[in-house]
């Protein structure tokens, strides 16, 4: 219990480092936006700021699915954070959308809308620092701890730093076109490479919210189950083992399994059969939630 209550505080922590380096991003991005009125930093800081949203809703999510089972919650609240990770993913594909539009817009239309100063490059470098570190916190705790929701918002995070190199590169090559005559066609490039962005962040989306998916249909593992019953069914007293179930809960795994024993067993050693069951499986699924449910055999072998 105490390692989970530190697992629990550990991703709430990097949850809320996240938010706070949302809120700073944004702000940062939105005042030298509307000073230098670049279009390309004021659409970052829009894009910040549901980065931020999702790391609100990370950080409620963590909390929530941390609390332990209760009477109406008999499995722990661990969907939530599932749920979390889906929303997060739907706002990624809705960015993407909207990326996808302006790039096509702005080719169609040849309007380009770029100041570049030196803070233009300073907001956007700072933001790729941030950005960086706040997805491999996210992206860390996320396998540690097998949470989606952090999985969602680290991808969040990274998905900002294609993009502000998106805008970097569009700032360099509107100042290349300006400096040079023969290449204004330059400034087409910020748009396309936005347009490549976008088309890659879809794709990992798309993946992430399949996996979403699936979790919340309790979708069993593949080739999971075939394991579990060829490995209980090797340990000295286990006949059979069928009824496998399987299910998610946020980072929670829970297997439940029947099993058949000898009979004749004293119910101390069925008991102490069964923790070596538990045991057994959760080398397979670390810190799964084993339960099993042993059955006299009706022909048991005889050694």
């Amino acid at each position: 219990m105490e390692l989970t209550q530190i697992g629990e505080r550990e991703k709430s922590s990097v949850a809320l480092m996240s938010v706070l380096a949302a809120v700073g991003l944004t702000a940062f991005k939105i005042i030298v936006g509307l000073t230098t009125g670049s279009l390309g930093i004021l659409a970052e800081a829009a894009h910040s700021g549901l980065d931020l949203v999702a790391a609100l809703m990370t950080l409620f999510a963590v909390r929530i699915s941390g609390r332990p089972a209760d009477r109406t919650h008999l499995y722990g609240h661990g969907k939530v954070e599932n749920l979390s990770a889906l929303f997060e993913t739907g706002l990624l594909l809705g960015t993407c959308a909207w990326i996808l539009y302006e790039a096509i817009h702005r080719l169609a239309s040849h309007e380009v809308a770029l100041e570049v100063n030196v803070w233009s490059f300073l907001v956007m470098g700072t933001s790729i620092v941030v950005d960086i570190s706040r997805s491999r916190a996210l992206s860390r705790t996320a396998r540690k701890f097998r949470s989606q929701a952090l999985e969602a918002d680290a991808l969040h995070f990274s998905t900002d730093i294609w993009s502000s190199a998106v805008v970097i590169l569009g700032l360099v090559c509107v100042m290349v076109g300006r400096w040079v005559p023969g290449l204004d066609f330059l400034h087409h490039a910020d748009a396309v490479a936005a347009f490549g962005v976008a088309l890659i962040v879809i794709y990992v989306s798309g993946q992430l919210t399949i996996r979403t998916i699936q979790a919340l249909l309790d979708v069993a593992p593949s080739g999971l189950e075939k394991k579990i019953i060829a490995t209980v069914e090797s340990l000295p007293g286990v006949s059979n083992c069928h009824s496998v179930r399987m299910r998610y809960s946020g980072p929670q795994f829970f297997v439940d399994i029947h099993v058949l024993v000898d009979g004749n067993q004293t119910l101390r050693d069925a008991h102490k059969l069964t923790e070596e069951i538990e045991q057994t499986i959760q080398k397979l699924v670390p810190r799964a939630d084993v339960t099993v449910h042993p059955e006299p055999d009706p022909e048991p072998s005889i050694n």
